[in-house]
């Protein structure tokens, strides 16, 4: 009896859950193939409405979505409300990937298409497949974390290359220093490893270099 009982458990909490993966990436796939050009904007969850890069992030937002782009944020609060916002007072599109975490995420109100997401791994699936370009703006280790992974997908070619863009040099400068004098200096990475990023400072800076990446070659 007692085997059963374990098997039955077994079945419950970890076969079957392939399932509910699964649904994720079907409503996924389906929703966000139709979205168009899109590009995804990450920061901290902890930026309030008056600080600089909340209103920078609504600005980035702004212009990327005047330019034809989709917004698609993380859906919680933060930059990632205010890149809703941006897209949202563009009249552009806006998409938040909301994911269900312990503290509880609620969606912020400038979204217009929301997925909700228990599995962070099939939440990044969507940001990487839909995204052209990747604005990364001041944050925390969620944050490092969609930077980290996106050069490291296109540094081992198992994705194509495009546009990540680290925003703020001066909360940037003290990592892209340690990559280039501690992990290059000893061989870690290869100098054109550097390249697969880029650091601008302005909304409009953000724009241009995702525009000329795209400029027919």
């Amino acid at each position: 009896m007692e085997k059963i009982k374990l098997r039955n458990d077994f079945t419950t909490e970890d076969t079957w859950r392939i399932f509910r993966i699964m649904s994720e990436f079907v409503e996924g796939f389906e929703i966000l193939s139709k979205l168009g050009k899109a590009a995804s904007i990450f920061g901290s969850s902890r930026s309030k409405p008056g600080d600089k890069y909340y209103k920078l992030a609504e600005e980035i937002a702004y212009h990327l979505a005047k330019e034809g782009f989709a917004v698609i944020t993380g859906g919680g609060p933060g930059i990632m409300e205010a890149g809703n916002k941006g897209a949202k007072r563009a009249l552009g599109r806006s998409v938040g990937l909301n994911i269900q975490i312990p503290m509880e995420q609620k969606p912020n109100k400038y979204i217009d298409t929301l997925l909700d997401f228990h599995y962070f791994f099939v939440r990044k699936v969507m940001f990487v497949k839909y995204a052209k370009a990747f604005v990364i703006m001041p944050g925390g280790y969620g944050t490092l974390d969609e930077f980290f992974e996106a050069i490291n997908l296109i540094q081992t070619e198992r994705i194509q290359r495009f546009p990540v863009v680290l925003f703020g040099r001066e909360y940037w400068q003290g990592l892209v220093k340690w990559l280039r004098e501690k992990v290059l200096k000893e061989a870690n990475i290869s100098p054109h490893d550097l390249d697969i990023f880029r650091i601008a400072d302005t909304p409009k800076e953000v724009v241009q270099i995702i525009n000329k990446f795209y400029e027919p070659r």
